[in-house]
């Protein structure tokens, strides 16, 4: 199997890719010298979910200003071109700068500013913060339909599944897909396959994590025969606590069962991950081949939203 340094030669998209979470511990001391190094990586410690959720609140607190939102927006599209990136659609938590009470089009227009001039194809998908509710969720929503052709293709919700199901949300999903948007749902993470399920019944044409379906055989043939796309990112899994350990993670037998996957890095900063990173453990822990791989890179081009890169690579091998 190739070396890590070849799958980062690889042409390739991310999916399922926080702005926010991509923030190094190195990148967020740059904002704030005074703080220390030690103890924002203290800060990025959790072993649970909620715990991640603690530090992901923790991290926003300190995005200021659109200058800061600019400064981490250009140090992802550097690494992202490091990766040979080459289409990304980047989730930025609309729904966190309205909780922080911040003006959300001059953190727009900035992190829109900063991504222009690097060799990556970008696109926006705005997020909303599912356990804050459904009218928290209307107006991200309301801000993604107003920037429909200046680089938003979708809306979605993340944050605590429990907390926030997704039922709530059915006719703000109606409003985002009248207005043009894509939809897409964090779901199947923490929460069992109903999770997916629910996402799926309010129209989410993706899903992010979606690791819980293994536990339901008629959900893994919808998926499968439905060609809807699990947006899985493996370390994130196991850092969250989503699966107990990397031996337990079902990426190899959601694959196996037909469904259509990617692999992503979701919060990159936060985890100290790589998609290339990622790409090798599916190949040394999980045994995926390099034609299967390539047919999973090339899946996160026929799954963008707006994909208009075309990888050069074999065709894919993905099952059916």
């Amino acid at each position: 199997m190739e070396h890590m340094a070849d799958f980062r030669a690889w042409p390739k998209a991310e999916l399922h890719l926080h702005l926010e979470g991509s923030v190094k511990p190195e990148t967020l001391q740059e904002l704030d010298p005074s703080v220390s190094l030690e103890a924002i990586r203290s800060m990025y410690h959790f072993t649970d979910f909620q715990g991640f959720l603690h530090t992901f609140k923790c991290l926003v607190e300190r995005l200021r200003t659109p200058g800061d939102y600019a400064h981490i927006t250009r140090r992802l599209l550097e690494h992202l071109t490091a990766e040979n990136v080459r289409y990304a659609e980047i989730t930025l938590s609309a729904g966190v700068v309205l909780w922080k009470k911040q003006e959300f089009a001059p953190i727009y227009a900035a992190v829109r500013q900063a991504a222009a001039g690097f060799p990556i194809e970008v696109y926006w998908i705005l997020d909303a913060v599912r356990h804050f509710g459904p009218e928290h969720a209307r107006q991200v929503a309301e801000l993604s339909a107003a920037r429909v052709g200046d680089g938003v293709v979708a809306f979605g919700i993340g944050g605590d599944e429990e907390r926030g199901p997704a039922q709530w949300f059915g006719d703000v999903y109606r409003f985002a897909r009248s207005a043009g948007l894509r939809l897409t749902a964090h779901a199947g993470e923490t929460a069992g396959p109903a999770s997916v399920w629910a996402a799926l019944a309010i129209g989410a044409e993706r899903i992010g994590h979606g690791i819980r379906a293994i536990e339901d055989p008629d959900l893994l043939r919808h998926l499968r025969d439905d060609n809807i796309p699990l947006e899985i990112c493996i370390t994130s899994n196991v850092m969250t606590g989503a699966v107990p350990s990397l031996e337990a993670h079902p990426l190899r037998r959601l694959y196996d069962a037909g469904v259509p996957i990617t692999l992503a890095t979701d919060d990159p900063g936060i985890f100290a991950v790589t998609l290339s990173g990622e790409y090798d453990m599916a190949a040394r822990h999980f045994g995926f081949s390099e034609p299967e791989l390539r047919g999973i890179a090339e899946n996160a081009l026929r799954y963008g939203f707006k994909s208009g890169t075309t990888i050069p690579s074999t065709p894919s091998r993905s099952r059916p």
